[in-house]
């Protein structure tokens, strides 16, 4: 399972470098600021979901292998990344 979502989440980096490299080229050659401004919503766009696959993967892997095991601190370390995550994403 994580196989194709690690593909998947390649596939879809790998669209939003060519979609930066593309504002860069607008950027270069002045293009319409609005434009410019929807390129780069596509590829804020494309980084969110890249995330959320990710944060996905690891509430269902790690934070679940912590949450089982018998490590009172490692469960507290898990848990507070997901936190920190979020409070971080919050602030954005």
């Amino acid at each position: 399972m994580w196989l194709m979502k690690h593909e998947n989440v390649l596939n879809r980096l790998k669209t939003a470098e060519g979609h930066l490299r593309g504002i860069q080229r607008m950027v270069e050659e002045d293009a319409y600021c609005i434009d410019i401004i929807r390129q780069i919503q596509a590829v804020q766009s494309a980084l969110n979901k890249v995330s959320s696959i990710l944060l996905e993967n690891h509430l269902n892997t790690c934070l679940i292998t912590a949450v089982r095991g018998e490590d009172p601190q490692e469960r507290e370390r898990v848990l507070r990344e997901i936190v920190d995550v979020y409070e971080a994403m919050s602030k954005v």
